[in-house]
Formats: C-alpha cells, sequence, structure tokens
C-alpha cells in the first residue's frame, strides 16, 4: 500500500515555517467509511495524499471496498472478499445503508449465508482489518492509528440518525482506532474545497453548497466560510440515494435489452454484473453516446442516454433536496449572490448527468472535486492535521424530542426538544442547551426519546420517527440502586422531587441527556439511551 499525493495545499513552505524532509512525528488521519469504498488519506507537512490499498493481484487502488463475505475461515474484507465471491462465498454489500436505517441498533442483525450477524460485530470485524491492512502496509511509517498520539477523524452522513453516529464511532474504537472526532461528510467536504478553491471565497461570496453523492447516500450542507471558520448553516439528506442506484438501473436495462431475467443469474453473476455496470458508470464521459455490458455470454449495447432517462429522476430528488438551502428569488429563480461555489463531491457525483442538471439550474460555480470519491477523507485528514488552522461549527441535521404525559396522563404530547438547525458543541463553540424543570409525579421516569426530519411551525415532528431506547430514571430514591428498573411497575405518585432535564449535542452530533434530581443532586447523564455517568 503506497500514497498517491495529489491533495496538496502548496508547493511553497508556509511562511514562518521550516520545511520537514522527514516524516511527521505523530499520525493524523481522516477515515471515510463509505457504502462501496473506505478511503483514508493523511495530513503529511500541509499536504493530504490519499493511501493507495493493494488488491489480490498486486494492484494499486486509491479505496478499500467495503465489502464482506463470508468463507469456511469466517469473514474476509475487502478486496478478498470480492475474490472469495467470485469463488461462490456469500458477500455483504452496502452495509452502511443497513447502518442508515431508522430501526437500525446495537442488536440490528444482518444475514450472511446461512449466518445471521450483528451489524456492530461486522463493521468492528470490517474496520478491525482496515486497521491491520494499514499498520502492516509499512505507509504509516510505524505509527500505530490506535496509540494515544494518533489523531484519527471519521465521518458519517449529515443526515445519519444518533443511533447510526453511536455504533459507528463505537465500531471505530473497538477495532482500535484512537478517534477524536466525528464530523459530518459534508461538513468534512467543506474543509476540502477552502483547501482547493480558496480564491473563490470572498468577503461577498462565502458561502459554498456541498453536494455530496456517495454509493449509498446523498447529503448536502450549506457551509459559511470566515477564514478558517467554518459554519454549516443547515444540512439536508437522503440515506436511500446513491450510485448503488444508478448501478442497479443500468443492470436492469442490460437484462432488459438482452432478454434475460434477473432470476436466471446466480448470487456471484449479479454481482459481477452490477460490478460490472459499476464500471462502466464511472467511465462514461461528457461525451459519451453507447455503453457496451457483458451479460452472461453477450455484449449489450445501450445508448447512454437511456441511463439518464431512467435516473433523472434520482437525481432530481438530490437536486429538490438541496433547494431550501440555496434560497430564492421572488420571481423563483436561485439567488446565489452569497454562493462561492457549488462543490460536487462523492464518486457518484462523476455521472456526467449529475454536474449537467446541476448547471442547468445554478450556473457556472458548480465546480466538481478533482478526487471526488477522497474529497470527505481529504477534508478530515484536514480536521486531523494538528497544525492545520480551521474551525467547524455544525448543525443538527434532524429534530429531536420526547413523548410526554399531558393532562394528568389522559393524553401524550411532543416536546420537540432540539431542531435540526441546533448548533453542535465543537470549534470552540457552546453547544444549543435546553433545559425543562418540573416536578416529578411517578416513582420512576420513562423517556421516550425519539428523533425525526424536523419540527413543525406547531412544535410537531415531520416525516419518520426514530425512537431510542427507552430512559429509565429513579424519581425514588430507594430505587437507586436497582440495575435494571424495567422490573420497576410504574406507579403515579401524585408528588416527587424538583426534576431537571439538560440536553446538548456534542462534537459528533449525539444528544447528550443529563437527568438530575434537584433535591439532593444525584445525576445521570445519557447518550442516545445510553448512559455514560
Amino acid at each position: 500500500m503506497a500514497a498517491r499525493s495529489g491533495s496538496k495545499r502548496s508547493s511553497k513552505p508556509r511562511k514562518g515555517r521550516t520545511t520537514r524532509t522527514t516524516a511527521p512525528s505523530h499520525l493524523d488521519l481522516g477515515i471515510d467509511l463509505g457504502t462501496t469504498r473506505t478511503v483514508v488519506a493523511r495530513a503529511d507537512r500541509g499536504n493530504y495524499p490519499v493511501l493507495s490499498f493493494t488488491d489480490t493481484n498486486g494492484d494499486s487502488h486509491d479505496y478499500y471496498p467495503s465489502l464482506t463475505a463470508l468463507t469456511e475461515d469466517g469473514l474476509v474484507h475487502g478486496f478478498r472478499a470480492r475474490q472469495a465471491a467470485r469463488q461462490g462465498a456469500p458477500l455483504l454489500r452496502s452495509l452502511k445503508r443497513a447502518l442508515a436505517a431508522p430501526s437500525v441498533s446495537a442488536s440490528s442483525t444482518v444475514v450472511l449465508g446461512d449466518r445471521t450477524l450483528s451489524i456492530g460485530d461486522v463493521l468492528i470485524s470490517f474496520l478491525t482489518d482496515l486497521r491491520e491492512q494499514l499498520a502492516n502496509s509499512g505507509v504509516l511509517d510505524g505509527a500505530d492509528p490506535g496509540g494515544e498520539d494518533a489523531n484519527v477523524v471519521v465521518a458519517v452522513p449529515a443526515h445519519a440518525y444518533g443511533a447510526q453516529r453511536l455504533l459507528t464511532l463505537d465500531a471505530f474504537r473497538a477495532a482500535g482506532f484512537h478517534v477524536t472526532a466525528m464530523l459530518n461528510e459534508p461538513s468534512a467536504a467543506g474543509f476540502e474545497y477552502t483547501h482547493r478553491k480558496a480564491s473563490t471565497v470572498s468577503s461577498r461570496r462565502t458561502r459554498v453548497l456541498v453536494y455530496d453523492l456517495g454509493g449509498g447516500t446523498f447529503d448536502t450542507s450549506l457551509v459559511d466560510v470566515n477564514g478558517a471558520a467554518h459554519e454549516v448553516l443547515a444540512s439536508r439528506g437522503l440515506g436511500d440515494l446513491g450510485g448503488d442506484d444508478v448501478d442497479l438501473l443500468l443492470a436492469q436495462l442490460a437484462l432488459s435489452h438482452a432478454s434475460v431475467d434477473e432470476t436466471a443469474l446466480s448470487a456471484t453473476q449479479l454481482g459481477d454484473l452490477l460490478d460490472q455496470c459499476r464500471g462502466v458508470k464511472e467511465a462514461l464521459a461528457p461525451q459519451s453516446r453507447r455503453m457496451v455490458i457483458p451479460v452472461l455470454d453477450h455484449d449489450v449495447v445501450l445508448p447512454v442516454a437511456d441511463l439518464y432517462e431512467v435516473t433523472t429522476p434520482l437525481i432530481q430528488r438530490s437536486v429538490d433536496v438541496m433547494a431550501p438551502l440555496v434560497g430564492r428569488l421572488e420571481d423563483g429563480g436561485p439567488d446565489l449572490t452569497e454562493i462561492a461555489g457549488i462543490y460536487l463531491v462523492g464518486g457518484a457525483s462523476g455521472l456526467p448527468l449529475v454536474p449537467r442538471m446541476l448547471r442547468e439550474q445554478f450556473g457556472r460555480r458548480v465546480h466538481r472535486s478533482p478526487y471526488p470519491g477522497a474529497s470527505t477523507a481529504i477534508g478530515l485528514a484536514i480536521a486531523a492535521d494538528r497544525d492545520a488552522d480551521v474551525r467547524l461549527t455544525d448543525r443538527l441535521s434532524r429534530g429531536f424530542g420526547v413523548f410526554r404525559e399531558a393532562d394528568g396522563g389522559t393524553r401524550t404530547s411532543f416536546d420537540a426538544i432540539l431542531t435540526e438547525d441546533s448548533v453542535q458543541k465543537g470549534g470552540g463553540v457552546s453547544a444549543t442547551v435546553a433545559t425543562r424543570r418540573y416536578q416529578a409525579v411517578h416513582n420512576v421516569g420513562r423517556y421516550r426519546f425519539v428523533e425525526c426530519a424536523g419540527v413543525d411551525d406547531d412544535g410537531e415532528p415531520r416525516g419518520e420517527l426514530a425512537p431510542y431506547e427507552d430512559v429509565l430514571f429513579p424519581f425514588d430514591a430507594s430505587l437507586r440502586d436497582i440495575e435494571d428498573l424495567s422490573s420497576i411497575p410504574v406507579r403515579r405518585t401524585g408528588g416527587g422531587p424538583q426534576m431537571e432535564e439538560r440536553y446538548e449535542a456534542d462534537e459528533s452530533g449525539l444528544v447528550r441527556v443529563t437527568l438530575t434530581d434537584l433535591s439532593d443532586g444525584h445525576s445521570r447523564t445519557y447518550v442516545l439511551g445510553h448512559r455514560t455517568a
């Protein structure tokens, strides 16, 4: 494995510093866990090279496939998983999409062959393998990504539910990485934009709109740039839109053109077809007119226009999600007065239809990263770089609240605690803090916290609800030593201690809840339903 250069901050020594000729003494890494590809970048004296991985044939690639296969010897990952699948082993693709489900939890499972596996265990196994690949390659100069002096910054989609954030963070740490921060993917890409295109940002045009279309998810964020300070003003996203969907549509077109039913293909043949379609898609250029796709023993020739026709509704979904972040003039046209650029990142943004549709709507300020598939990893490496002067203020992209009893327990109401625009802690900025005080009227408090797409003007949740695990708190002080309060019947006492609830979002976008009995100061803190103190 070797480092691919191409992400330089400047070819000149930075003012006031001596140019180093030896490797840095510490390790600063950015890791983008992608739906189809995982990319790693390193901070190296003001440069941010993308690390390359060697496949089973000895060829070098600037990514590690996000694949897992089940063999007789157990789970294998990456390029070995792809090889095992071609020999008939069951293959798991797009684990990240399973993580994005609103109902995902630490106990969620996936089926691989004849085995049912925990999502968390599979993810830890994959990331452990990734760490071993990095450690054994020599490209890290012997530095340990799990060492206390390592800065490892990772990412999740901006629209990720809290459970996905916690599972991802826990899995990286369980795999031995010393994770010091978690960023939203388009926020990291914003760092990469200003790293490359700082000249487009001026006192009049300070905002960057990041369009991130990856293998399985779509994210967009509006970032305001003021020198080294990056402030995310708003984020939106879709957990079911990405390059995987384009590959599937192309495969269906090829099968239809060849008059072959999908059920006639084995799992290995279907996987090979999807890989072929991904390769054909990624090779498309704006001037491409024809595609050749092998289907069983025949080559199918398809017009590129056919692919664009069936994928236009998918891309339009992303444009529609992004539109509210731009703002509009009275005549309905986009107001780009303060927009320095619309930045296309993510591997799937390479589909020529994407910049074409965006330029039709937003004009010449649409820029595509020269390394779209690595943009997030490079931005994460910039964030990890302890010598870089960058700061980030981010916001939640989902609403958060709790269902409570009302009118003496005769009905239930929703208490919208944090909105999708609440500020996260980090970058020297204090988080949005919400508090509630009241007199408890039960022996045990059962808190039914949920995330939602947002909160409407009436304070009601919008979109699909994602419940956290119920949080139980002993209002009755005699119950504090009981480990499992779920066995205690909740009963109305009519009088109890004065309680305080305190809510804030931490640097990773996880909501931290502190419950305090004000009568004696007894306090417990929970993160997404998991007590930490």
